[in-house]
């Protein structure tokens, strides 16, 4: 694998897509920009902004692109596959380049704290087992759970960010995070098991 010195940062990719003269940006532009990098970048990039108060219901836009990348990730794919109705999803140029305005100083930030180091931690096994903890979140971010879903998404998050950079202390923060959501959750049960039979519910309607 390349040091990170000789190879693109996210943040830069973000600037790269944002520099280009295009009208929109797919997500099939942003799987290509990232290439090998894609699971961890796209998942950083659906479950960031959830760790932050939205408005209702950007947790089952945001969250279903996180479910079908998270458990590819789990079943250990080298590539990443989205269903074409996923990858033709656009923005426009100028709505892209006003998150990554937003973003990319808090990234930046962020990724000169980060570097290859416990790497031990993304491996063959190590990545399905994260894949797993992050699939689990990511079904808990797209339930309509009052509150429930922030913590999950900044855990996905930092898995994600850890797994583009290589950092296992990235990793350490998302397992951290995992196990506080699970306990405000287990407080919320009430509410999780509301939301779980009107989500198997809302499923048997649908098939």
């Amino acid at each position: 694998m390349a040091h990170k010195s000789q190879a693109a940062s996210v943040s830069q990719i973000f600037d790269q897509i944002s520099a280009r003269k295009t009208r929109k940006v797919s997500v099939a532009d942003v799987l290509d920009a990232f290439g090998h990098r894609a699971f961890g970048a796209l998942m950083f990039v659906f479950a960031a902004p959830l760790a932050l108060p939205m408005p209702p219901g950007a947790s089952a836009i945001l969250g279903a692109p996180l479910m079908f990348i998270t458990a590819q990730w789990m079943l250990g794919r080298r590539t990443l596959w989205l269903p074409k109705f996923l990858l033709e999803r656009t923005m426009s140029m100028s709505d892209f380049r006003a998150v990554t305005t937003k973003m990319t100083p808090y990234l930046e930030r962020l990724e000169r704290r980060m570097r290859p180091r416990l790497t031990f931690m993304y491996n063959r096994v190590g990545d399905r087992l994260l894949g797993a903890v992050c699939f689990l979140l990511s079904i808990i971010v797209f339930l309509p759970i009052p509150f429930g879903n922030m913590l999950p998404s900044f855990a996905i998050a930092a898995f994600a960010i850890g797994a583009a950079e290589r950092d296992g202390v990235a990793a350490i923060v998302g397992w951290i995070a995992t196990i506080l959501s699970v306990l405000v959750l287990a407080v919320l049960s009430k509410a999780i098991i509301a939301a779980v039979i009107v989500f198997f519910v809302t499923l048997a309607h649908i098939f």
